[in-house]
């Protein structure tokens, strides 16, 4: 086991006074503890002696030692033991690690069934336990990975012996980070059917009620908006009842302490890895306790578990700060670069996407006119967006036909990309496998592939239907097709879209009792999907899209580096979604481009170097027609670029500071990067609205090293770093939408230090 990590186990027998009856009684009772520490955080649980797994810790990291005293046993005198009349209030007041329904606990369950008899209770206990090294994979779902000496597991196997069940609690902790992940896993080990009706990844039963609670909601066109409330008594969470993880609501919720900000006080962060429905809520119970929950959403969900059957709940990921807000982040980004995300290093090529240039109005020679201007300035890749396949020329058809419109590319696909690659440039394609037209070959050859309800009208959204990715055939032809396309050119990079939200959610192919399966068996559709697409075309880099960031989760993250973060590329509409998104999310994967102006989406104009300075805070691209910009920006182009490839692996790789809040103060936003290492910085700073009467602005910079000295490459000027810091940086800009980058690296020279 790494000594980094220790995972103690103990047994103990120990003696309590119990008032009951106005009479003193004492007994013995045996409890396992189990104590998950890492770098600066402990977490701990126990095992009672009738089997309930009860929470006992989270929080800062405490030296080892018996924290049974915290469960407050002896202070309660409605112990089973001793008073079993009045267990229902015991089961309420416990803190579980995994709460069900039925028993007494009145509070938000995690596991909920039916089984044979109608009935919905269950009552689960654990039977042994078993910790070993390394992490294991989830069974058709993405999920964290670790090596063996990264990381520590403890599995509890828990059983409802009347309900023939089997639970599995499933606990890794990381050896440098401050993160717990958390699964479920359930068996049917009895003779009948079970109905799985909820069956939630996480519970924390929290001992106190002061906390906000931190979400990421929002709309398309402006996900990700930061909201953050105090907790009050009763249940307050965000959820999806959509199909996917949304633009309304992000599988991320924190629970902070009244006072945090980005540098003090406590932050608990939990993210849900999965992409379709989901659920997330903390409940301020009677006794002004907390009760965090997340997982799948149990709206309309029910799954039918035969004898021998198991189900695998989707992992949650847990991050504690004892340091802030922005603590808490950076343990995101440090893990899902390093544990999530594959192809982290991968090179990320600066594209140019047709999209916002030509939208469906293009064919081969204005691809090659942008092509031509666009490798002449740098850019590494054409991406040909919608309207390439079928007869496709506005989004009322085709989509589910994935063969080239030849009408468009004329001599075909292959010569598009022949053409391309001769300019130097690599080439990239759109495709949205999960979708269907009705004016479709597909459609007309198979309709009731599509999702729907025998006998009821389809509702239709953007002209399109959500085919059964439930149904192995339906995945087998859309991928044969995609196949296809692939192996007949040198594509490089995909964009994988999803336009569209459930209606109408049936299939054709499944019995009335596992109709409600569906919501799941898409999304575990969608995720095979991927996995063999990763896998046949190791070398494609595969960016996920949906609607923009309607699917900016973990999940897609496991399979595509990279996510479209928004369909609303104005710079300063993106400084909101991009500091929201950095909340739980690495700026690596978030897609950013600069766009044409006026912004498509919002009407406003930007300067062209604002628009450059937002989208480094990303992947970087371009979102415009190169061809008609006016000159001075195309001539940017060179140095913007040159700027990306300088400093993309500080951004890619170091740790993000958030200086300023958009949400607190629409006047400005900044934010730092610094090197692990501390030997280099990139401070960026955004102007939204100039000022009358004012000089410049003072900026404290974070995360730099005290004792080193820091020469700004622009100007030659050292600063000391406690200087920067604690005194900050003058920032002087005029007029509105200007922004400044700032490059700092560690300096010897110390006879040059300027007071």
């Amino acid at each position: 086991m790494n000594p980094q990590i220790t995972l103690t186990e103990h047994l103990k027998e120990y003696t309590r006074h119990v008032w009951q009856t106005n009479s003193e009684q004492t007994f013995t009772e045996n409890i396992k503890l189990f104590t998950l520490q890492s770098r600066s955080m402990t977490y701990a649980l126990a095992v009672l002696e009738d089997g309930y797994v009860a929470h006992v810790y989270y929080g800062k990291k405490i030296v080892a030692c018996d924290l049974t005293y915290l469960l407050r046993l002896d202070e309660n005198p409605w112990t089973p033991k001793v008073n079993r009349r009045d267990k229902a209030t015991f089961m309420d007041t416990l803190p579980l690690e995994y709460p069900c329904h039925g028993t007494g606990d009145y509070r938000e369950p995690c596991l909920m069934i039916t089984d044979k008899n109608g009935m919905s209770t269950c009552d689960i206990r654990c039977k042994s336990h078993k910790i070993y090294s390394g992490k294991p994979r989830l069974e058709g779902l993405p999920a964290t990975y670790a090596a063996e000496p990264q990381a520590t597991t403890l599995e509890l196997l828990c059983e409802d012996q009347h309900a023939g069940l089997e639970v599995v609690l499933i606990y890794t902790v990381f050896a440098d980070l401050d993160v717990i992940t958390r699964s479920v896993r359930v068996t049917n080990i009895g003779a009948e059917d079970v109905n799985l009706r909820r069956v939630l990844s996480v519970c924390v039963d929290f001992d106190s009620d002061k906390f906000d609670l931190i979400t990421l909601n929002g709309s398309w066109a402006r996900e990700r908006v930061v909201e953050r409330s105090k907790l009050h008594h009763g249940k307050q969470g965000v959820d999806s009842v959509k199909g996917e993880s949304s633009h309304q609501s992000n599988p991320f919720f924190a629970l902070v302490s009244h006072n945090a900000d980005e540098d003090t006080g406590e932050a608990y962060g939990f993210n849900l890895v999965y992409s379709g429905n989901f659920f997330a809520q903390a409940e301020v119970t009677q006794h002004k306790k907390t009760r965090a929950v997340m997982g799948i959403n149990h709206f309309d969900f029910n799954w039918l578990l035969e004898p021998g059957e198991s189900f695998t709940a989707p992992e949650v990921v847990m991050v504690y700060s004892a340091n802030g807000i922005g603590e808490m982040s950076r343990t995101f980004h440090d893990l899902y670069r390093a544990h999530l995300i594959r192809g982290q290093k991968k090179h990320r090529p600066v594209l140019i996407n047709n999209w916002e240039a030509t939208y469906f109005n293009f064919d081969t020679d204005k691809l090659l006119e942008i092509a031509k201007q666009a490798a002449s300035a740098g850019i590494e890749m054409l991406v040909m967006d919608d309207g390439w396949f079928g007869h496709r020329d506005s989004d009322n058809s085709s989509l589910g036909d994935w063969f080239v419109y030849e009408k468009k590319l004329r001599g075909g696909l292959k010569f598009l990309v022949d053409e391309v690659n001769k300019l130097g440039l690599k080439f990239g394609i759109w495709f949205e496998p999960e979708m269907v037209s009705p004016d479709s070959e597909l459609f007309k050859k198979h309709p009731d592939w599509a999702i729907q309800i025998e006998n009821r009208e389809m509702t239709l959204s953007r002209e399109q239907y959500v085919l059964d990715f439930s149904r192995q055939e339906v995945r087998e032809y859309i991928y044969g097709m995609m196949r296809k396309v692939l192996d007949s050119a040198n594509i490089e990079y995909i964009k994988w879209d999803m336009n569209r939200q459930f209606t109408e959610v049936g299939s054709l192919a499944l019995p009335a009792n596992r109709q409600r399966e569906l919501w799941h068996r898409y999304v575990l559709g969608v995720y095979e999907l991927m996995e063999r697409l990763t896998a046949d075309y190791p070398q494609i880099l595969l960016e996920n899209c949906s609607g923009g960031g309607a699917r900016f989760d973990p999940g897609m993250l496991y399979y595509s580096p990279q996510i479209w973060a928004s369909d609303d590329t104005d710079a300063i509409e993106r400084l909101k979604i991009q500091h929201g998104t950095s909340l739980c999310y690495p700026v690596s994967a978030i897609g950013a481009h600069v766009s044409d102006c006026p912004n498509h989406t919002v009407g406003r104009t930007t300067p062209f170097k604002t628009r450059g300075h937002v989208a480094l805070v990303g992947t970087f691209g371009y979102e415009l027609d190169i061809t008609r910009i006016p000159e001075a920006d195309k001539a940017a182009i060179p140095a913007q670029i040159a700027d990306y490839k300088k400093y993309s692996p500080l951004i890619r790789d170091g740790d993000q500071y958030r200086l300023g809040n958009v949400f607190a103060d629409n006047l400005w936003d900044s934010w730092v990067f610094v090197a692990k290492d501390k030997s280099e910085a990139l401070f960026t700073f955004v102007q939204v609205l100039g000022r009358p009467n004012y000089r410049s602005r003072r900026i404290k910079l974070k995360g730099l090293n005290p004792d080193y000295n820091y020469k700004n490459t622009k100007t030659g000027e050292v600063y000391s770093g406690s200087a920067l810091m604690n005194a900050g940086f003058n920032v002087t800009l005029h007029g509105d939408f200007t922004s400044e980058v700032f490059h700092f690296l560690r300096t010897y020279e110390q006879n040059d230090l300027q007071a």
